[in-house]
């Protein structure tokens, strides 16, 4: 029987139109509120999936604006009051069901430091939603699985939508509006070579680099929610840091490379840790040792990026379903986490 998790992965590039053609007056009023605001920084607002969102969005923005982009605690405001001063800034906050009260309150509190507030949430209205001077629908639909998946995607394509709006950014614009086709392709690719090389590994490592980072933080969580796996992502440079004297024979590692800058430097991290005996596949054809995935190139670095989640999703699911598990509702997990 197919689980809620894998019709939702399905439902990704419709979900990514919808979102596209539903909300696109409050996209572009997003953008110009941030043209007109020019913001010297900007914050986000966020936990687990969506903080991975953010994540994205801060490489996005960071490479495409020029502008800086930092993740603030949300329990600045709910648990010790801080008034940041944020008037010069924009500030992104994303929740799913937008009724979080720690991430509600630290909204709440950007808006009166006076920054131009952008809420992304798949639920409107809602307390999110009036906290921020700009609520977007991301209109990912009705989403059972307790994992999400297109709520996650369509968070980060809201907020490239914006980013194009906002910068004016042609190509980047060019790149969002060709993201449904580009997903319909993304979700057919099969990624269960890794299933086998992964075997009774009770760890792993995800790397990325950039906004491959973001999406190798998402995918290590999806490991723990889904399959009970414990999964560390780090970025390509940083795992040298100290976290590879753990890599050894059989180790297994996914190395998420997208079609940007950092691409050698990934495939050259793949191929090192592959000379350590790992079992490292990549998403790249510049390794040599690594073993490789397909992937999809979007002709654009940052949602070239983005689409190498959606065949993580379609592993993830049944690599959870392969070890007796369901993923449609993990262990210890509700769908919408309310946190003070």
């Amino acid at each position: 029987m197919q689980t809620n998790m894998r019709r939702e992965i399905d439902e990704i590039p419709e979900a990514a139109a919808r979102l596209l053609d539903g909300s696109s007056d409050a996209l572009k009023a997003a953008g110009a509120a941030l043209k007109s605001k020019d913001p010297a920084f900007l914050v986000t607002i966020a936990r687990g999936s969506s903080d991975h969102a953010a994540l994205f969005l801060k490489y996005a923005i960071e490479l495409t604006a020029g502008r800086p982009v930092a993740s603030l605690g949300p329990s600045l405001a709910s648990i010790y009051g801080a008034n940041l001063k944020l008037g010069g800034a924009a500030a992104i906050a994303i929740s799913q069901s937008g009724k979080s009260p720690d991430i509600v309150a630290m909204a709440q509190s950007a808006t009166r430091a006076g920054a131009v507030s952008i809420a992304l949430t798949n639920t409107v209205p809602s307390p999110i939603a009036e906290a921020c001077t700009h609520p977007l629908d991301i209109l990912a639909g009705p989403e059972l699985a307790v994992a999400a998946t297109k709520s996650y995607v369509n968070s980060i394509v809201a907020g490239l939508a914006v980013l194009g709006e906002w910068t004016g950014d042609a190509a980047l614009k060019r790149a969002v509006a060709d993201l449904p086709n580009q997903f319909a392709k993304a979700v057919k690719l099969d990624w269960q070579d890794f299933a086998a090389d992964l075997g009774v590994a009770e760890s792993l490592y995800v790397l990325g680099r950039g906004p491959a980072l973001a999406i190798a933080s998402e995918a290590a969580l999806k490991f723990k929610e889904t399959s009970g796996m414990h999964a560390e992502a780090y970025s390509s440079a940083e795992v040298l840091h100290g976290p590879v004297a753990l890599v050894g024979a059989k180790f297994p590692v996914l190395a998420l490379a997208a079609r940007d800058a950092a691409e050698a430097s990934v495939a050259e991290s793949a191929d090192g840790m592959s000379n350590k005996g790992a079992v490292v596949h990549v998403t790249s054809a510049r390794a040599q040792k690594a073993k490789r995935l397909p992937f999809v190139e979007t002709g654009h670095p940052i949602t070239d990026a983005l689409t190498l989640i959606l065949p993580f999703y379609g592993f993830v699911e049944a690599w959870s379903r392969s070890r007796g598990l369901n993923p449609d509702a993990p262990a210890s997990l509700r769908k919408v986490t309310e946190t003070r």
